[in-house]
């Protein structure tokens, strides 16, 4: 079994063309029940409102004082007035390849810099549905930080991405961690072809393909190197692979390593993908018109900067009408998704058979790391003997490994217990109700009603930094997203809903964000706002969305 992928000549979030009049690229709202001849069982609702047109000019306004204002400052360092911290080459290695790109330097030394405390906070704690976090402070500001000793409990924390709550440091997936710890050891000191490969190594992949449905899998030791070191191995010169504009920057690094063509469709849109489809097959290769020898689609579950989900349905049916290879990461979507919690192809009820080649992370639902290769037998023997994530690598840690069965076991009810199905069904509520809230509000938020991945526009960097400082004194950690991860006038707060998070921990939250919402001015939104009371949970509410 041999696929071959792209090069790819944009980041995730790059290509995305921008004007000063540009108001958005997404529709106010998108809706597509089962209208595409059957395709879809249930409604896909997503939601991508407006940028004000106001709200707009203002931060390309912002945009545009902060860098003249940087080149006044890089003018003063230069004749040595200000003090510059940052890492510059020597005036005698200036002849070689430059190590850092000037605009990354300008970017990282005059507007990162402004509101780098908003990151990179120590955690004291597992980060659970609180978290305790180490505080901080700098005194050059933000070029250098020390720790002041104190701790600030009890943080809510609305940026880990542990969906189903199991990244805990009690219970059976800490307690089978710590029994294989003592059995094992830690480390295995040698990768899965010389004598590293366990016996819980072989269960694992087995249960892996059994929760999947799928004929065979194999695991990898990091989630990141699962694409970037897998794409490659699959993929070559004379194959043609058709991303996402917003994929991941792993897939977009293991599509330009293995020498492929690489033509990028714009985000979800299944209009573009099947132009670059028929575009492919009428012409074939550049310059010898040659057929193509495989061509690839690569898209994700759940897109984790626009909280998306992949219009999988349409996908698998172009991609059987045009002939063509799918390659799926579901690193967000598996657990999170669907009513058994088995990602984006339970959440829409499809065929595992479908896809190509599953992959996806242990490192979010399953609160461990890590990642999966899945699909047919042949697949996954190719790659046993070809991936450099294979070969390489040294293998799984065993308390890792343990963590990964005993949460799938629960997920999958093998545990004896509902526990598992239950976190499943409660994530899908709190993502529902969250959602609904923060609209309510007049907040804008992007994404599918069903992905427990949050972005809440702020737009304007200024406004980043002050989110997170005005949330965190508040005792709320979150995540701000801005340039170069997201379009440069979309920044935004990330909050990753969890089946850990109880009702008062959300409302108590949601009451805080629409405080600090109106001291910084963020409800952009022009839809017309709901009473902002609060609401019972609805114990129906996951079978309300399957009808």
């Amino acid at each position: 079994f041999n696929i071959s992928f792209p090069h790819w000549p944009c980041p995730c979030a790059k290509g995305i063309a921008m004007s000063l009049i540009l108001v958005s690229r997404f529709h106010v709202s998108q809706v597509h029940a089962a209208s595409h001849g059957g395709l879809y069982s249930r409604p896909f609702i997503e939601s991508f409102e407006e940028t004000p047109m106001l709200v707009a000019v203002f931060t390309y306004m912002s945009y545009g004082i902060l860098t003249i204002f940087g080149y006044l400052r890089d003018f003063l360092r230069h004749w040595k007035i200000e003090r510059c911290n940052i890492a510059r080459e020597k005036e005698e290695q200036k002849d070689f390849v430059p190590l850092y790109q000037d605009f990354e330097n300008f970017y990282n030394r005059n507007i990162y810099m402004r509101i780098r405390d908003s990151w990179n906070r120590p955690l004291c704690s597992v980060p659970g549905a609180k978290m305790d976090l180490l505080e901080q402070a700098t005194h050059d500001y933000n070029w250098t930080f020390h720790y002041t000793g104190r701790v600030m409990h009890d943080v809510i924390n609305l940026g880990s991405y542990n969906y189903l709550g199991f990244a805990d440091n009690t219970g059976p997936c800490a307690d089978s961690a710590a029994e294989a710890t003592m059995k094992y050891g830690v480390g295995v000191a040698s990768t899965r072809q010389e004598i590293g490969n366990l016996d819980r190594h072989e269960e694992m992949e087995k249960l892996v393909a059994k929760f999947l449905g799928v004929e065979s899998a194999m695991t990898f030791g990091m989630g990141f190197a699962t694409n970037s070191m897998n794409i490659p191995a699959l993929s070559g010169k004379g194959c043609l692979i058709l991303s996402d504009e917003l994929n991941h920057a792993s897939l977009v690094l293991g599509a330009r390593l293995s020498g492929s063509t690489i033509r990028v469709f714009k985000h979800n849109n299944m209009q573009s993908l099947e132009k670059l489809l028929r575009e492919a097959i009428v012409h074939g290769q550049p310059r010898t018109h040659r057929p193509w020898k495989k061509i690839l689609i690569v898209v994700e579950g759940i897109y984790s900067m626009e909280g998306s989900v992949v219009r999988l349905p349409e996908v698998i049916a172009l991609k059987k009408r045009y002939r063509a290879y799918l390659y799926l990461d579901e690193a967000h979507s598996i657990g999170a998704l669907g009513p058994r919690g088995r990602g984006v192809v339970d959440y829409f009820g499809l065929d595992p058979c479908d896809v190509d080649v599953m992959m996806g992370t242990f490192t979010k639902s399953f609160g461990a790391a890590g990642g999966y290769i899945a699909g047919k037998r042949e697949l996954i023997e190719y790659l046993r003997s070809h991936s450099h994530s294979a070969v390489y690598a040294t293998s799984m840690s065993p308390p890792v490994m343990e963590q990964i069965i005993t949460s799938m076991k629960c997920i999958m009810g093998e545990d004896g217990t509902t526990m598992g199905c239950e976190r499943v069904r409660q994530l899908a509520k709190n993502t529902v109700y969250f959602r609904k809230r923060l609209r309510e509000m007049g907040f804008i938020i992007y994404g599918n009603e069903g992905s427990p991945v949050v972005p809440m526009m702020l737009y304007m960097p200024a406004k980043i930094g002050a989110f997170a400082r005005e949330m965190l004194k508040r005792n709320i950690g979150v995540v701000g997203v801005g340039f170069p991860a997201t379009p440069i006038i979309e920044s935004r707060a990330r909050f990753c809903i969890s089946a850990a998070h109880t009702k008062d921990v959300l409302d108590t939250a949601l009451s805080v964000i629409n405080e600090v919402g109106d001291l910084l001015q963020l409800k952009y939104s022009r839809r017309k706002r709901q009473p902002s009371l609060a609401r019972p949970f609805d114990d129906n509410v996951y079978e309300d969305i399957d009808d």
